[in-house]
């Protein structure tokens, strides 16, 4: 797990993908919730591209 980018240029993805880094202190069987968390930031960060001002006009 430490392939990981440290950032990708949004804050909103950053914080996103910042909880995979959980993923070694937490069994296994834990990990699926964390990606379910870290998959509904994507998600929220993604949908508020389409919310934000054109930047070209």
């Amino acid at each position: 797990m430490t392939d990981l980018l440290e950032e990708t240029g949004d804050e909103r993805a950053d914080a996103a993908l910042g909880g995979l880094a959980r993923l070694g202190a937490l069994p296994v069987s834990a990990h699926a919730d964390v990606f379910e968390e870290v998959l509904t930031g994507l998600e929220q960060a993604l949908a508020s591209v389409d919310d934000a001002p054109d930047r070209h006009p």
